[in-house]
């Protein structure tokens, strides 16, 4: 395998950047009333993404946190129904993948701001019907999405506009860095394939360089939890042995039988594998997540 390594640089600044975000994970419980700009996030990564631009000034409430929630199977409640009733702006992914939030939306006295991250990203305008609706995993999308959290809360709080300006350019300049690390590395991927369980990485996977040769109907059926087709689990599995791919993306949230099967396959072949999560792994936030994710493809690959 072609080994990459990050100048010393990008790894200077990028472990500078988890130790400033360090401690920075999203509240789960209920705001108080009065407490600051009230924020609902779908879930604990763009609950994340709302703190680091709101800081002290705003108390934000992540609806779905850790790994043992699907935000696609996830079933509101009614302290979540207050907790969205109470909010200054709520943030959720959109595309499809939380609808939940539309529902508590349409069920709430609450003028909340609504920030949608799939149409914020402009993400949904450059793939058109084969949108990803994972944004979190596009850096230059995320950046859209800490823009306009600044501009919605400058909105709500105009007091405090400067404060979140000097934050959204804080975060802008870590994630300046964690895009520079992932251009680094796209000398040593070019023309390296990988296989994904689920599209779920595919953004930071592209922008290190990587072509995704999973065959549709595979990732496609796993990520609608659908049956696969022998088919496509067949042309999935060939991936490995065939050298077609140097890196396996896995979805633990998401296993099942034939994700296995094509780990198996993979560990076979000598195939490297990199687990991605939907969510934030517990103690961790934004740019710490997505810097180990980079440094997790790199090791990889050594």
């Amino acid at each position: 395998m072609r080994r990459l390594t990050p100048t010393l640089s990008l790894i200077a600044g990028l472990a500078a950047s988890t130790l400033a975000f360090t401690g920075c994970a999203a509240s789960t419980s209920a705001p108080a009333e009065g407490d600051g700009v009230s924020v609902v996030a779908s879930t604990d990564v763009y609950g994340s993404i709302a703190e680091a631009i709101g800081g002290e000034l705003v108390t934000v409430t992540s609806l779905i946190t850790g790994a043992a929630q699907d935000p696609h199977s996830f079933e509101a409640s009614a302290r979540d129904q207050l907790t969205v009733s109470r909010a200054d702006l709520v943030i959720e992914n959109g595309g499809g993948y939380d609808p939940f939030i539309d529902t508590l939306l349409a069920a709430s006295p609450s003028d909340a701001a609504v920030l949608d991250a799939s149409e914020t990203s402009g993400l949904v305008e450059e793939a058109g019907e084969h949108f990803n609706e994972h944004v979190w995993y596009s850096l230059g999308g995320v950046k859209r999405v800490a823009e306009a959290i600044a501009r919605e809360l400058s909105t709500v709080d105009p007091d405090n506009s400067a404060a979140y300006e000097t934050n959204l350019a804080a975060f802008a300049a870590e994630m300046a860095q964690l895009e520079a690390f992932a251009e680094g590395m796209r000398a040593g991927t070019r023309g390296l394939g990988v296989a994904v369980t689920e599209p779920v990485p595919l953004y930071l996977l592209e922008a290190a360089g990587f072509t995704n040769r999973t065959p549709a109907d595979f990732s496609e059926a796993i990520e609608e939890g659908a049956d696969v087709s022998p088919a496509a689990l067949a042309d999935t599995l060939d991936l490995f042995p065939d050298g077609a791919v140097s890196l396996l993306a896995y979805n633990g949230q998401t296993a099942s039988s034939e994700t296995e099967r094509v780990r198996t396959a993979a560990d076979e072949a000598g195939v490297p594998v990199v687990e991605f999560t939907e969510t934030l792994p517990e103690g961790t936030d934004y740019v710490a997540w997505m810097t180990d994710n980079l440094y997790a493809i790199s090791a990889a690959l050594e």
